[in-house]
């Protein structure tokens, strides 16, 4: 969609046009006038598809100028910018049929969600939405990066999905590690430094290509890095990832902040990892707790239990009394198979696929996707690499 800004602010039109190119398909803000008399004066060859008024002045002819604007480009959205309240000239403005106005200076949530709404009201065809899920460690060494890295290898292998990772740890992120031996050529942070060209071939062009359906996007390896990143730009990043992604795995951290809770916020699912030790517990408890006074639904929040052992001392329904949230998955304690995985950055599936790290894996593989992929063929068959000579 093409859209028509009316500002005399150029850095509202260099933001504009970072929010549109974000977007999927993207927003081209391919022309501006300084004013809706240049804009009457001087009109486009082309019909826009949106027209983007900024009414912040409150000029006292702006209502018959919109008007006149509205009559000119028949067939175009309009969307009303002010940071003044002005009621006659909201009503009038409604009348010429503006059925946006946004407050300045710009929320880009809001100017997303009224994006959304007027692509809808266009008929603008959106692509599939992608599902995000968070790995976050209750406890630091309770293996979430090991099991969102692996998991993103097996959804992607298994269940032959496209997938894309990303790290999230704020300082000495090593996810790419876990899975490969490339050097990352680009990482979030640079992404971030560099958020208007993000688009789907751009996001791409800076991953770590596990395999063909599998990408990392790597944390920076210098930690003075990490504040490039910032609440906004991993809404910009993830609103593209989930047009070209079936699943965007996060491998959060440990680290509560407005970087990690603006990913959490957009996520569909969070899996908060841990072990069955009285240390693990105490910060799940407390993990929780954030959770629940930022108002996540129940339901979006499921335990994964690592390094889980039958017969020890502490069992499962201790821990679902104690944190009063379901576990709904174990990662069988494979220390051997584990091991050799981070140390050679392979992933498990891969080097030991009889394992029994492998096998939790395909379990929630099957979990996460509620069914088997391909319907004819199970997730343990793909595993182990059965067809049906084998039988």
């Amino acid at each position: 969609m093409k859209a028509l800004l009316i500002s005399r602010d150029s850095l509202l039109f260099a933001e504009l046009a970072s929010q549109g190119a974000a977007r999927v398909p993207p927003l081209n803000v391919a022309n501006s006038r300084v004013s809706m008399r240049e804009a009457l004066d001087r009109p486009l060859g082309e019909a826009p598809g949106l027209v983007i008024v900024d009414a912040g002045d409150g000029a006292p002819d702006d209502a018959d100028l919109l008007e006149r604007m509205a009559r000119q480009y028949p067939e175009a959205q309009f969307m009303l910018l002010t940071s003044q309240h002005q009621p006659e000239f909201l009503i009038r403005a409604m009348r010429a049929g503006v059925r946006e106005v946004l407050q300045l200076p710009l929320v880009h949530r809001a100017f997303h969600e009224a994006m959304d709404r007027i692509s809808t009201a266009a008929g603008v065809a959106q692509l599939r939405e992608g599902k995000v899920l968070a790995f976050i460690a209750c406890k630091g060494g309770s293996g979430a990066t090991f099991i969102s890295t692996n998991f993103g290898y097996a959804l992607a292998t298994l269940a032959e999905k496209k997938v894309l990772l990303i790290d999230l740890h704020g300082q000495f992120g090593d996810a790419a590690l876990y899975v490969s031996d490339q050097k990352p050529a680009m990482t979030l942070s640079d992404v971030c430094e560099q958020i208007a060209r993000i688009d789907g071939p751009f996001l791409d062009s800076c991953l770590v290509h596990v395999t063909r359906g599998f990408g990392v996007l790597a944390a920076a390896d210098d930690p003075s890095q990490a504040k490039e990143a910032k609440p906004e730009h991993i809404d910009a990043i993830l609103r593209v990832a989930r047009q070209h992604y079936d699943y965007i795995v996060l491998d959060v951290g440990r680290q509560i902040d407005a970087v990690s809770l603006r990913a959490l916020d957009s996520t569909d699912t969070i899996y908060p990892v841990l072990q069955l030790a009285l240390p693990d517990i105490r910060d799940a408890r407390r993990l929780l707790d954030i959770f629940r006074s930022l108002g996540y639904p129940p339901e979006t929040i499921r335990l994964i239990v690592n390094r889980y052992e039958k017969g020890g001392r502490l069992r499962l329904p201790d821990l679902h009394a104690a944190l009063g949230c379901e576990v709904v998955h174990t990662v069988p304690n494979d220390y051997v198979a584990v091991t050799d995985s981070v140390n050679q950055g392979v992933p498990v599936l891969e080097l030991s696929r009889a394992s029994a790290a492998a096998r939790s894996l395909a379990d929630l593989v099957e979990l996460v996707t509620a069914r088997r992929a391909p319907e004819t063929r199970g997730l343990l068959d793909r595993l182990f690499g059965r067809g049906e000579a084998d039988y």
